[in-house]
């Protein structure tokens, strides 16, 4: 198995924005010169998330509305308390969603649907520094 990689430096607002990833993760396959195996996007950092999603401004606006619904950003969280700190949402938010996607390559492209994108989702209540890390697998 040969890996090659590549890593995507992004500057995010947090409070939930949402990065479409797609050409990226497409740019570095396409130096990789794969044609068939699998691309892994991997975001560092503990209040960040990797998926797919239709990056449209409906469905972008239902996910962070089924987020808020689920993880409130104003709750009362022991990460808080604990550690004077206001993100536990965030942590929470991105355990649930995790870090990273696996995508299959075939015939040198991402074999994604057609209204699918890899996005990355920033969860922390701050701007950020995000890297994601993209290792292509032949």
């Amino acid at each position: 198995m040969t890996v090659h990689g590549g890593r995507l430096a992004l500057q995010t607002e947090g409070h939930g924005q949402v990065v479409d990833l797609t050409e990226g993760v497409a740019s570095v396959l396409r130096a990789s010169g794969v044609a068939q195996g699998v691309a892994t996007v991997f975001a560092v950092g503990a209040t960040v998330a990797v998926t797919t999603i239709e990056y449209e401004p409906g469905a972008l606006r239902d996910l962070q509305e089924l987020l808020d619904r689920l993880i409130d950003p104003r709750g009362d969280y022991h990460h808080n308390r604990l550690n004077r700190d206001s993100n536990a949402h965030a942590h929470l938010r991105a355990a649930l969603i995790g870090p990273s996607e696996s995508i299959p390559v075939a015939e040198g492209r991402l074999l994604l649907g057609t209204w699918q994108q890899v996005v990355l989702l920033d969860f922390d209540d701050r701007p950020r520094r995000r890297t994601v890390v993209v290792q292509i697998c032949a």
